[in-house]
């Protein structure tokens, strides 16, 4: 039994001892944007907030019995609860449709998922349900090259000349308008690891993408985090902690994040490091540890990756 399932049934023996033993029934799943419109997971999904989730169960004849709707939350998962311990080992689940702030991703969505028994204890029952997907209605551009990608050649990037109006009979030259700005950095196609000292360098903060220096703790890692750093911590502040095995953690937890919005062969993906601190944040000061070593070494590139930023001047 993993950490996961040992937190969940500690959780629910407690409540079971506290409040009494009542039959529940709850499943359980997450929603992604299969961006490629391949029908599996890979590194440009991610989770789908504002999801319509449809559970489905039939009889022998293929007759509907139970149907149940829920929409996925900012993180794209969601949770069902039944009264009573129905036998749902014949449903699945499918994504139905969209909503607000599911980000046009929606038009269309993968195959059904069947619901898998977890546990059945103190007459509650828990099911789970293999990622589901939904699809926008073209696949992203740069699905087509990314099966075997290519180190992009260094590139400089040069400014357009200054752009001048044409002159008008009788009146002097406008001034020139001023030059436009660099555009922001491609994404690495080859593996990049850079540590949190480089992430608080003034030249190198064109490469914040996804998030920006103001943004939320709380928002990006969730409740977990919310109660163990609060609500006005920025990820500025969290790469400047050192000392506590907590702040630690957050501080190797945000730069593996930006790593992995910036590397496509970075050594996790984006939801994969959210996932991470939460199980870190709920185990013990071992486990926050253990966990902070692991980003720190994926953010050192491990001794194999180096770190491929150049000066955004």
């Amino acid at each position: 039994m993993d950490f996961r399932k040992k937190l969940l049934f500690v959780a629910l023996l407690i409540f079971a001892v506290i409040h009494g033993t009542q039959a529940d029934a709850m499943v359980t799943g997450t929603v992604f944007c299969d961006q490629c419109k391949d029908g599996q997971r890979s590194l440009f999904d991610f989770p789908v907030n504002g999801a319509k989730v449809t559970m489905t169960c039939a009889d022998s004849n293929g007759q509907v019995t139970m149907s149940r709707e829920e929409t996925t939350n900012w993180f794209g998962s969601y949770t069902m609860r039944l009264d009573g311990t129905p036998d749902l080992n014949g449903c699945s689940a499918r994504v139905s449709g969209s909503g607000e702030g599911s980000m046009g991703c929606g038009e269309a969505s993968g195959p059904p998922q069947n619901l898998r028994l977890m546990f059945r204890m103190f007459d509650m029952e828990m099911y789970t349900v293999d990622p589901l997907l939904a699809q926008p209605a073209k696949p992203m551009q740069q699905c087509a090259s990314s099966s075997n990608p290519v180190p992009a050649p260094p590139t400089q990037h040069k400014s357009p000349p200054p752009f001048q109006l044409p002159p008008v009979a009788g009146l002097p030259p406008l001034p020139p308008l001023p030059p436009l700005p660099p555009p922001p950095p491609l994404i690495f196609a080859e593996a990049s690891a850079c540590p949190y000292r480089k992430w608080t360098t003034p030249e190198y903060k064109c490469y914040w993408r996804g998030v920006n220096p103001e943004t939320k703790v709380a928002v990006v890692f969730g409740m977990a985090a919310a109660r163990r750093y609060g609500n006005d911590m920025t990820l500025w502040n969290g790469l400047h902690g050192r000392g506590d095995p907590y702040r630690t953690l957050l501080r190797e937890g945000v730069t593996a994040l930006l790593n992995s919005y910036n590397s496509l062969q970075f050594s996790y993906h984006p939801l994969s490091v959210v996932q991470h601190m939460n199980w870190a944040l709920m185990g013990s000061t071992r486990t926050v540890l253990l966990t902070a070593l692991r980003f720190m070494r994926a953010n050192s590139g491990a001794g194999n990756v180096t770190c491929k930023f150049t000066s955004c001047k």
